[in-house]
């Protein structure tokens, strides 16, 4: 399922129902801010299925030597929605699950942000939106003699920044077909609606005017997922940029949209009940 730029992001009717996997994955991100009573939760909901696909079907990596040579490169611009990253990353076997129950706690692996060098998987430290575009440039141009690839996850707030169009630039000047981007739209920001914030549309063709070969998909559809990166290079000679049209808060009705859980501190029992309870219903 691909939509244009035109087209309404996705809702809950639009989209496939979540499945099994799609719930327990979020399962263990409510446990995770359970644990820490605080956390990113709307935005690590909105990547799951994207991080899903690529560690399940398209990344290159070997969780027993995360530091293998020959690994496909995957980072997480957008930092603050770590929750989803360690959940896959516990899953695909990098650290023992139990490390998710002590996020955000003293001695912990796992803060608030990635963490390079100190979580396994993890392959960039970031937070500050609009550097891993750059990062992931660099180690593109590092790697593609090699045949090595990358894989950058960023989202559509931080396009905010000069530094992702800077990188954009370079991208494109140097013909990085080992770079693939893909963009957790969900249309909102911190605050309010990108549109309002900083609109940003027509979206598609600003990254094609960069020299970028553009597709656009349904980010919590894992069928459309798997078929739109099935086959990379999308164009040789040319970075791909995928526009993962999400929903912020996928999965709890209360969540979606509610700006008010982009970032949540002091979260309850009867919170966490709620949105396990939301969860069984999506």
């Amino acid at each position: 399922m691909t939509i244009s730029s035109s087209s309404p992001p996705p809702t809950r009717a639009s989209s496939p129902p979540l499945d099994r996997r799609s719930r327990d994955l979020r399962v263990r991100i409510v446990r995770m801010l359970a644990s820490a009573g605080r956390g990113h939760l709307a935005s690590a909901f909105s990547l799951v299925e994207i991080l899903r696909v690529l560690y399940d079907h398209v990344l290159r990596y070997d969780p027993a030597d995360p530091d293998w040579a020959g690994r496909d490169r995957m980072i997480l611009s957008k930092g603050h929605g770590c929750m989803a990253l360690y959940a896959v990353l516990a899953d695909r076997g990098f650290f023992p699950e139990e490390e998710l129950w002590r996020f955000c706690q003293p001695r912990s692996l796992l803060g608030g942000h990635p963490e390079y060098g100190k979580v396994p998987g993890v392959e960039a430290s970031t937070g500050a939106l609009g550097h891993g575009l750059s990062l992931g440039v660099g180690r593109a141009l590092a790697l593609r003699n090699a045949g090595g690839r990358v894989f950058v996850v960023n989202s559509d707030g931080e396009c905010d920044e000069g530094s992702t169009w800077e990188a954009a630039l370079s991208a494109a000047k140097h013909r990085l077909d080992n770079l693939t981007v893909l963009m957790d739209c969900n249309h909102m920001q911190s605050y309010s609606t990108t549109a309002e914030v900083l609109d940003l549309e027509p979206l598609a063709d600003k990254w094609r005017a960069f020299g970028f070969h553009v597709a656009e998909v349904d980010g919590h559809d894992v069928a459309a997922l798997r078929g739109a990166l099935a086959d990379l290079p999308l164009c040789p000679g040319r970075p791909a940029m995928f526009i993962c049209h999400t929903v912020k808060g996928k999965g709890v009705r209360f969540v979606e949209g509610n700006l008010t859980w982009h970032h949540k501190n002091k979260v309850q029992d009867e919170e966490i009940a709620a949105l396990l309870a939301g969860l069984e219903e999506a």
